[in-house]
């Protein structure tokens, strides 16, 4: 696909339309270039790629530092490359300790064809998970600076994980989501929201467009019923990936374990999976790694 400066500031300003409503949407996660041909034949209006979804296909178990930040720009440039829709990059943690590390990492991906990307406040260490409200802020501070150097429109999404991590503490949650919107942060993300209540709050609680995980308690409401509490987007993270290989295990499970190939009938035919990818064309050119 197309990834000239023209097309970047194209799908920038449309990935950053979608955010000013009025109307919820879903970033619908990717894990390779062939899922996101599919996503877009769908109907979704975005996608973004997936830690956890790549950790996997490529036989890891996911969690901050598991993937290169060379295999997640590859990834990601695979994606964004496989279609026209805009893209959001997971980057975890933003690779890096320092702010002036992530920013590195932020103009890196700005290399890559996608036109958004989220940044953590995980420190990838078991014994203390999450930065401290200082560290964490001058890292997006050094994140967004580095998104309004790029030629195009990048949207950031800043993420405060303790309920992640075993930090169910809502008010410091909101109080880092808040320091976030103040650094400059496009889009705040809080996974692991426990409730419909700490869904409703969050999103009063801050004036940016917020993200919530389709997962837990998210999950159990329709996308309409999640704009209504004042979500903006709803990323879908590893669920299709996981979805896709929980199919695949239950199919190898009754092959291995009782010789049944019956389950393979409900697959797409290939004339199916090849109408969905769309025309047949060469390969798209993934520019190198920046």
């Amino acid at each position: 696909m197309d990834n000239t400066d023209e097309a970047l500031r194209e799908r920038g300003e449309r990935f950053h339309a979608l955010h000013q409503g009025p109307d919820v949407f879903v970033l619908a996660n990717a894990w390779d270039a062939g899922s996101a041909r599919l996503l877009q034949a769908v109907g979704f209006a975005a996608l973004g790629t997936t830690s956890a979804g790549l950790a996997h296909a490529l036989g890891r178990h996911d969690g901050t530092g598991r993937v290169g930040l060379g295999e997640t720009l590859g990834n990601a440039a695979a994606i964004a490359a496989a279609t026209t829709l805009p893209v959001s990059a997971d980057l975890e943690s933003g690779f890096g300790s320092t702010p002036d590390e992530v920013a590195r990492t932020l103009t890196r991906v700005g290399r890559t064809g996608v036109v958004g990307g989220s940044v953590e406040d995980t420190t990838g260490d078991p014994a203390a998970p999450i930065r401290p409200l200082g560290q964490a802020v001058a890292r997006v501070e050094a994140a967004v600076e580095a998104a309004r150097a790029l030629p195009f429109r990048f949207t950031l999404t800043a993420r405060a994980d303790g309920f992640l991590y075993g930090r169910a503490d809502l008010e410091d949650t909101i109080a880092r989501l808040r320091a976030f919107a103040r650094a400059g942060a496009d889009v705040v993300y809080a996974p692991g929201l426990p409730d419909v209540e700490a869904i409703s709050a969050v999103c009063a609680a801050v004036d940016v467009p917020v993200n919530v995980l389709a997962a837990g308690a998210a999950a159990r409401l329709s996308v309409t019923e999640l704009g209504d509490l004042g979500v903006r987007r709803v990323s879908l993270g590893s669920g299709l990936s996981r979805t896709a290989l929980t199919h695949a295990l239950a199919t190898a499970q009754e092959i291995a374990e009782h010789g049944r190939l019956d389950r393979l009938t409900e697959a797409m035919s290939g004339d199916e999976v090849h109408r969905w990818l769309g025309p047949d064309r060469p390969a798209p050119s993934v520019p190198p790694l920046p």
